[in-house]
């Protein structure tokens, strides 16, 4: 059973910045996953904000291209979100997804990220 660990999140003043990470546990070959972020706003639907392939390509949402960056750490089973220029916008619950072979989901628990000032 795969269990997804985040942490990093925080309240923050418009402009700044927050590390989130997620650290996943009970699975093998953490370098064949797709592993991504999504957030949930209140009263919106779960979106996706960033995902990283195999192999290290990553995309963006429009909302994070320029702002966000995701990176992996296959040797640490983990991937970081670094969120720069953060905005009210951006205020919601950040989760971890991994996608394993062949067709395996799982999710974080989510940690909140909160934008005002």
């Amino acid at each position: 059973q795969v269990q997804l660990v985040e942490s990093g999140g925080g309240l923050v003043q418009p402009g700044g910045s927050l590390n989130l990470s997620c650290t996943a546990s009970g699975g093998n070959a953490f370098r064949l996953w797709t592993m991504g972020w999504y957030r949930q706003a209140p009263g919106k639907q779960r979106e996706l904000v960033a995902v990283s392939v195999p192999g290290g390509g990553t995309n963006y949402a429009s909302s994070a291209k320029g702002r966000f960056t995701m990176s992996r750490d296959n040797a640490r089973s983990t991937v970081l979100l670094e969120m720069n220029s953060l905005k009210a916008e951006d205020t919601a619950v950040y989760y971890c997804n991994a996608d394993l072979p062949p067709g395996l989901h799982y999710w974080g628990q989510g940690t909140q990220v909160t934008v005002s000032s």
